[in-house]
């Protein structure tokens, strides 16, 4: 592993970024406030109320973020006031805390936004409630928190007008990494040593993560477009970046074949490590690519890849001269299909080196820049007529507050009851911690609850050996601010060191306001070993499992691809404005191709996260494995059939009637309408009447046609193979509607 690569792709990343404007937004109110004014009160109430503005400020859309900081400082203000003035009597604030859990953990019904700012509004609340204060003291504490929500927003818009740039291109480079493993992962298919099932679960955990950083930048980069392509050069290259970015994944996803059938015929061939090489090659180039956008540097020159491009035409041209295309066919046509997808995705990689050199002259966009782009871009919905429709046993959002509420009123009674008073100062780090372990998914508030307690065991730890050898507040001052900073940054990437960074700097602040003491460390660990407790007894109350949300996923995704079947069929050039259809049919077909890997990726990962739930949770989970693959193959099988039809002026009748039919077996597995016969037969019969077809016609093309229809004949006998496991698979699965 190269640890100085990944240093850097870390201190140039929008994660490191973020971390630090986070941490200097929420540090300086205190700063002034507290050195400069001498206000330590007023200094910790601004801080509290930066610190919950953001937790919003989240990579996207500068119009987004705004206004989800304004809408959280709104809400947190509010909290901040509920909460103190409860503060007066234990009682009150008690039913207070508890109610505004309940309402503030249901934000989760608008989706991750929703949750983060119900989570910024609880960690307000958790900081209010530590004190009592008199009527008047909480109109000043809540306008406190007002100026360092209003700070906060000021200080990340100033930041983000002026670096505009570098957040497009921090995007940008993320989804390149992630194309990057994509590609390494995708070479895994390649290698004979590796189980082929292993290797497709690993494809299809990094084509879910690419996905979604895909969705994150074209957010960034499409909502921010210039109304031309001459008039913002650095906007309109980060505009090509992005979609040769995709592109190139695209390209690289419709390299599909039968792998079991290239292993089994190519197993013991130097073949299939030329084919692997190549792709970890082109992982490292697009990795450099990257790197390169970061830095804002022109890219290094390419990886070599001559010595596997010969190699692998060498092999091809032997085989050709041995009869082997007539002797294996679909291997053959395997073989060729994917040599020249792999070809074609070098010649995109070229074109991102090119865009990175500034000297360079910038090539005319793959899309038009103009406002139908905007179809592509997310919609923000927060129509409040959701929160009452969620107000039933049967949404996992209204049991997820249910829970939350539970456990935080349980913390509030043991806090205030079972401890003693001199702890009692800080046993809000037990609401705290039951906050931030419980999310709406078991398996992730499993995970959270064990790196929560990790991470504060190492934050203890770290903090008494710095107290133990550091004596100097010039040295634990910088201490604490470089925990703020990777604290934030680590807190999408690694959730254990976050919560380690965040430990450290919390009890260093303590150690500030009280110098000396170290108790404050074992309180905190003790706070949050009760928390712990609390929030996994809890997250078996009213549980809403994975499997119960699987099904409306497993429709979607199959939706999505004969959607996505549907818009390929269109890139026939059979229009009487070929130029005019092309532009609209290649806007509709990357729509579709957006929406298939979105609604894959949401059933890939509710699977995934199922399978970390208790197994006697699990349902049908060799049926859901086939199908996550299944839907996977079929929508990169369509990719590869896209470019193969727009190439064709027309289509033979027997080839569209084979288009018909797996239309049709698509829809009725979206029904649930499966079918578990065996299908052997017809498959067979189908791959005869298409090499018939294709045989027949193929002797009135040219040579280029010809082999373009012998491709579209051998995805066409794959994609009804998928198709027809789908369908099956969908007949076996016993899940709730």
């Amino acid at each position: 592993m190269d640890y100085s690569k990944d240093i850097k792709k870390f201190i140039y990343s929008h994660y490191f970024y973020g971390g630090v404007r986070q941490a200097l937004g929420v540090i300086v109110p205190a700063i002034i406030l507290l050195g400069v004014f001498h206000q330590a009160v007023l200094g910790l109430a601004a801080t509290f109320g930066a610190m919950c503005v953001s937790i919003v400020d989240q990579p996207g859309p500068q119009r987004h973020r705004r206004n989800e900081m304004f809408g959280c400082a709104v809400l947190g203000a509010a909290t901040a006031l509920i909460t103190a003035l409860a503060s007066i009597h234990p009682l009150w604030l008690w039913l207070a805390v508890v109610a505004l859990t309940f309402g503030l953990s249901l934000l989760t019904v608008f989706g991750r936004k929703g949750g983060l700012i119900g989570f910024a509004g609880l960690l307000m609340m958790t900081m209010t409630m530590h004190n009592a204060f008199t009527p008047q003291q909480a109109l000043v504490h809540t306008a406190a928190t007002i100026v360092g929500s209003l700070w906060y927003i000021a200080f990340s818009v100033v930041a983000t007008r002026l670096l505009w740039y570098r957040q497009e291109q921090q995007a940008i480079a993320v989804c390149m990494f992630a194309c990057a493993e994509y590609l390494q992962a995708k070479a895994g298919l390649y290698d004979v040593s590796l189980p082929l099932d292993d290797a497709t679960r690993a494809l299809i955990v990094r084509q879910a993560a690419v996905t979604e950083q895909q969705d994150a930048a074209r957010d960034v980069v499409l909502r921010e477009l210039p109304r031309s392509a001459d008039n913002d050069r650095r906007r309109t290259k980060m505009f090509n970046l992005f979609i040769d970015m995709v592109d190139l994944h695209e390209r690289l996803v419709a390299v599909h074949t039968d792998h079991a059938l290239l292993r089994r015929v190519f197993g013991d061939a130097d073949l299939l490590v030329f084919f692997r090489d190549l792709l970890n090659k082109l992982a490292s180039d697009v990795e450099m690519v990257g790197l390169a956008v970061l830095q804002n540097e022109p890219a290094p020159a390419q990886v070599n890849v001559k010595a596997e491009l010969r190699a692998i035409e060498y092999e091809i041209e032997l085989l050709k001269k041995s009869g082997f295309a007539d002797s294996e066919p679909d291997a053959y046509t395997a073989l060729i299909t994917t040599f020249r997808r792999a070809r074609n995705g070098l010649k995109i990689v070229e074109r991102l080196h090119r865009h990175t050199d500034p000297d360079a002259a910038e090539e005319p966009s793959a899309l038009r820049i103009d406002t139908s782009l905007q179809r592509f871009l997310s919609r923000q919905d927060f129509n409040p007529a959701r929160l009452t429709s969620n107000l039933t046993l049967s949404s996992p959002n209204f049991r997820h507050a249910l829970r939350v509420t539970l456990a935080v009123a349980i913390g509030m009674t043991v806090s205030s009851e079972w401890l003693v008073p001199h702890h009692a100062v800080h046993s809000y780090w037990i609401v705290l911690t039951i906050a931030v372990i419980m999310k709406p998914g078991f398996s992730i508030s499993k995970q959270r609850n064990l790196h929560r307690i990790y991470g504060t065991l190492i934050g203890c730890g770290l903090v008494l050996a710095v107290l133990s050898f550091v004596h100097h507040a010039s040295v634990l001052l910088a201490i604490m601010l470089l925990a703020a900073v990777m604290g934030n940054s680590m807190v999408q990437l690694y959730y254990l060191g976050s919560a380690a960074f965040n430990t450290v700097f919390v009890l260093l602040a303590f150690h500030f306001l009280s110098p000396g003491s170290l108790t404050v460390v074992g309180e905190r660990l003790l706070d949050t070993l009760v928390g712990s407790v609390i929030a996994t007894l809890c997250s078996y109350v009213l549980p809403y499992w994975e499997y119960r949300l699987i099904k409306p996923q497993v429709r979607g995704a199959v939706a999505a691809s004969r959607a996505y079947l549907q818009a390929a069929r269109q890139m026939l050039s059979t229009a009487v404005d070929p130029e005019a259809a092309r532009r609209h049919d290649d806007v509709e077909y990357r729509l579709a191709r957006k929406n298939v890997h979105i609604a894959f990726g949401n059933f890939a990962n509710t699977f995934y996260r199922m399978m970390l739930e208790p197994k006697s949770k699990q349902r049908s989970v060799a049926e859901l494995n086939d199908l996550v693959i299944q839907t996977h193959e079929l929508a990169a099988q369509i990719s590869a059939t896209a470019p193969l039809l727009a190439s064709l002026p027309s289509l033979p009748p027997a080839l569209s009637k084979v288009l018909d039919a797996i239309g049709q077996t698509l829809a009725a597995a979206e029904k649930g309408a499966g079918d578990t016969r065996d299908d052997t037969e017809y498959l067979r019969e189908l791959g005869k009447e298409l090499d018939g077809t294709v045989n027949a016609a193929a002797s009135t093309l040219d040579p280029d046609a010809a082999q373009a229809l012998r491709q579209l004949a051998y995805q066409l006998k794959q994609m009804a193979k998928t198709s027809r496991t789908i369908l099956r698979s969908a007949a076996l699965i016993h899940l709730p509607a």
